[in-house]
């Protein structure tokens, strides 16, 4: 692959990763997750107390006497699917990003919102549309930090959030997500006003970033109140060089072939082919589709199966992180060490989803997309534009998908100058396996793929297969089959 410059929010990664170590309970090994797909919005009151700001490039905070131009900057990250329940937390930091303000340093204080809320509902009086804040101006609680920040446009400003962050994680106040309200707490002053760019900010690099550093302890972790005292057994055997990465189109999260809706079948599948990442896609949130939550419905199946704890990232093919709608789902048994997502321009609804992992003490890249069913032309455009956006991001890259376009159409072709095609190398090792009548097919032809990079230093593929599905009356549980490809992480 051609060599690229790297943005900062790339450097910034890399720098992540290779600084991690596979966390492991009772070690003197630590593990850096940094999150980078937190929510932000705007609480503005007075004549703004019904305004929702969550479309905004950029956070406020004000303080004033007169209400209409008080303003509250509100955080969420989500550390329920990223940090292990129980992990115990050595440090965390909230950075955020000045885009800009009026002259004076302000002190601002980082606080526990007590509820949860939609980004694109939270008003100052309601944190939902229909559900109002127990006091206007959101539900506050402790404050954790404190920081000076400046109306130095691009200056980084970090607040000290451990302690919020152990509770968090720990389970003492319910739910695992960590929310923060910024708050200017001075007095009353036109020059107090900052904006701080938000996770809507055109740069990526400048969006708020969550970063959580794992460390060791001699004894057990508290258990959360009213909460069992167990936790689930390890993730997995992330020691070990083998990887097995599957790829499987859902058909709108688990209509099979017979028009039934049952994610317990397919979810089944999956965990018989013992994967360590599953990347699926057509995973619907809260649509007629099953109307379920299904990033939730399978990453409890699958832990209810296999016995192991799953972490999971749901990228929205419209590009509305936090909306309901069907899109493309990472799940892994082994934490995230980042996350991030994309909204492909072209077609307007695609998108791609991307996590990272240490495995075998190598960091993995996984990026997952699903690619136009209809066009030739489109598919090409929106190949070429995964490829573009994976350039940079932090090499071992594993890219799966369901492309829509056999291996001789030319979206692959433009995969395939950055990518091999794992089934290609798997066959010419004479290690791609299917069933009788089949020779790869995953649906009408061979269109859903892993692939991986060519400047990966430390992937190599073992064997890749596509499965027979089919129960004994020819039923299967999605129209599409899954593909599994063995990768050796030297």
């Amino acid at each position: 692959m051609n060599i690229r410059t790297q943005s900062p929010h790339t450097l910034l990664r890399r720098a992540a990763g290779a600084a991690c170590a596979l966390f492991l309970a009772g070690t003197a090994t630590a593990q850096t997750i940094t999150l980078r797909d937190g929510t932000a919005t705007t609480l503005r009151g007075g004549s703004y107390a019904s305004k929702n700001f969550g479309s905004e490039p950029v956070i406020e905070t004000r303080a004033s006497s007169d209400a209409t131009y008080v303003r509250r900057g509100l955080l969420r990250f989500d550390t329920a699917n990223t940090v292990p329940a129980g992990a115990t937390i050595a440090s965390a930091s909230l950075t955020v990003t000045v885009a800009g303000g009026n002259s004076q340093s302000r002190l601002i204080s980082a606080y526990r919102v007590t509820s949860s809320y939609d980004e694109d509902g939270a008003t100052w009086n309601s944190r939902q549309a229909s559900t109002a804040w127990s006091k206007s101006g959101g539900d506050l609680a402790e404050r954790y930090g404190r920081a000076t920040v400046t109306g130095t446009p691009g200056s980084k400003v970090t607040f000290d959030v451990t302690a919020l962050v152990q509770g968090v994680v720990r389970g003492d106040f319910g739910s695992r997500y960590t929310r923060i309200a910024l708050v200017d707490e001075g007095g009353s002053s036109r020059a107090s006003y900052k904006a701080l760019h938000s996770d809507e900010a055109a740069n990526q690099a400048d969006r708020p970033v969550l970063t959580v550093t794992l460390g060791s302890s001699d004894t057990p972790p508290s258990s959360s109140s009213g909460g069992s005292t167990s936790t689930p057994p390890p993730s997995s055997n992330s020691s070990s060089s083998e990887l097995r990465v599957l790829q499987y189109n859902t058909h709108h999260g688990g209509y099979g072939t017979d028009g039934r809706y049952d994610t317990n079948r397919l979810a089944t599948w999956v965990a018989k082919m013992a994967p360590d990442v599953v990347l699926l896609n057509e995973i619907e949130k809260h649509t007629g589709w099953g109307n379920q939550d299904q990033p939730e419905v399978y990453k409890s199946l699958l832990e209810a199966k296999t016995g192991k704890r799953w972490y999971y990232l749901f990228a929205q093919e419209y590009g509305d992180w936090n909306s309901n709608g069907k899109g493309n789902l990472i799940l892994s048994t082994v934490p995230f060490t980042f996350t991030d997502r994309k909204a492909l321009v072209y077609n307007g609804d695609r998108s791609i989803a991307e996590a990272s992992i240490t495995w075998h003490s190598r960091p993995i890249t996984f990026i997952v997309t699903h690619l136009d069913p209809d066009s030739s032309s489109v598919r090409l455009k929106q190949a070429r534009e995964v490829t573009a956006w994976a350039a940079s991001e932090p090499e071992n890259k594993i890219l799966t998908g369901d492309m829509n376009a056999w291996p001789d159409q030319s979206a692959i072709a433009e995969i395939n100058k950055y990518f091999y095609d794992t089934w290609d190398i798997a066959a010419a090792k004479g290690k791609a396996y299917a069933f009788s009548g089949n020779s790869g097919e995953t649906k009408k032809g061979r269109i859903d793929y892993v692939f991986y990079s060519k400047g990966s230093p430390h992937l190599s593929v073992k064997s890749s297969q596509v499965y027979d599905t089919r129960s004994s009356s020819g039923v299967m549980p999605s129209d599409h089959r899954p593909v599994l490809t063995t990768f050796d992480v030297r």
